[in-house]
């Protein structure tokens, strides 16, 4: 279908964010078109002074509107501990459940030889930088169960070895309301690996 000018642009962008398909990004475009001014003003400033005044922290690289970021800067935290994970989105979710209460280290991806991704794409060096000049004790690695992030994890572990810290693993395994039926040979295999004692 044709769509004018101005709204084919609108939907071009939409369709050009993750997980936007064609369907959705004309549905969005719509729903833009009929908001009243005021609110699609307000939807156009938000993306600006979120573009404006987020930036990354010079510490953990997460995202951040002051730097260091409020969990680098804060003396509740414990130091020691560092949990490294692949994207801010990471740090969003383990925050959630209230429960860890070191501090990050994003590295802004996984390595991928396919895609091109390599170690010096990552926030590698920067982490070996940071535990130079601190006195961690433990490192925990949080990147996703997937190839790319298991090679990470274990790639980080290997540089990490002879600073003598403690690196360990996120168990991986069946999620707490899941069915064996349903679950993938990885899965289950992680979920046996990571067993525990009763």
């Amino acid at each position: 279908m044709q769509y004018i000018a101005p709204l084919a642009k609108l939907i071009e962008h939409f369709r050009a964010l993750p997980g936007i398909g064609p369907k959705s990004a004309v549905r969005l475009a719509y729903h833009v078109l009929d908001m009243d001014a005021e609110k699609a003003k307000a939807l156009a400033g938000a993306i600006m002074e979120a573009k404006e005044k987020i930036g990354f922290c010079t510490t953990c690289f997460n995202l951040s509107d002051r730097n260091p970021c409020e969990i680098c800067a804060s003396e509740k935290r414990d130091h020691t501990t560092i949990c490294v994970v692949e994207q801010p989105q990471d740090v969003a979710a383990m925050e959630r459940m209230h429960d860890y209460h070191g501090v990050y280290h994003v590295l802004h991806g996984a390595l991928s030889p396919l895609e091109g991704i390599g170690p010096e794409k990552l926030r590698i060096r920067e982490l070996l930088v940071r535990l130079q000049s601190s006195d961690v004790k433990e490192i925990i690695m949080a990147t996703n169960p997937n190839v790319e992030g298991e090679a990470t994890a274990m790639y980080i572990a290997r540089l990490l070895k002879p600073m003598g810290l403690r690196v360990t693993r996120i168990a991986h395994g069946l999620p707490v309301g899941g069915d064996l039926e349903y679950a993938d040979e990885v899965t289950l295999a992680k979920a046996m690996e990571n067993r525990v004692e009763l």
